[in-house]
């Protein structure tokens, strides 16, 4: 079982991953920062039981970590936002054609009794997540292949999570106003 602090690793890890290397990058090896992609990947051990995604995706971060060491190489530790935003986008995405979708399950968690309506809205935010993720993962990638350092950290170290926080602000809002609606 995956403990609160194990979580809370794992969450510190991949939002500061991406400033350390940053920061790191011409006064440390490589090889060297690649022991932080080895401790993200490390962090996510205790769900490895439960999801396939979460085995996939440590698998790839040691992949990348390896990758890093053997060429001390830069390029496979700034593809790890990309590794993580695949990963989400395949959990969310499996969620929609294994029901019951991502969003609908986290919903589940507060309303275990959600009513019809919030069915196909749950299906519908999981969407747009998958979405999300598509895009945010091919423009990581992109900086990461052929950006400055600095652009490829001002984005998946900053400007990344504001837009993660903005589409969830947005989408809070937008469910309290569907919930006004629909009476639930």
């Amino acid at each position: 079982m995956k403990s609160p602090l194990w979580t809370a690793l794992a969450v510190v890890l991949t939002v500061l991953y991406p400033l350390v290397i940053w920061f790191g990058q011409g006064r440390v090896e490589p090889r060297s920062l690649a022991l932080l992609l080895l401790l993200a990947a490390a962090s996510r051990l205790p769900s490895l039981g439960i999801s396939a995604v979460a085995r996939w995706s440590a698998l790839g971060a040691l992949a990348l970590a390896g990758g890093a060491v053997w060429a001390n190489a830069m390029l496979p530790l700034k593809l790890y936002p990309v590794l993580v935003n695949a990963a989400l986008l395949a959990a969310f995405g499996y969620s929609l054609v294994a029901p019951p979708s991502m969003i609908e399950r986290l919903a589940r968690l507060r309303e275990p009794d959600l009513p019809p309506a919030a069915l196909g809205y749950t299906r519908r935010v999981t969407q747009l997540w998958c979405g999300f993720f598509a895009v945010n993962g091919a423009i990581a990638l992109g900086l990461a292949l052929w950006a400055s350092h600095a652009a490829w950290s001002l984005y998946t170290g900053v400007i990344a999570y504001a837009l993660m926080a903005l589409l969830f602000g947005s989408e809070y809002l937008f469910r309290m106003r569907f919930k006004r609606l629909h009476h639930e």
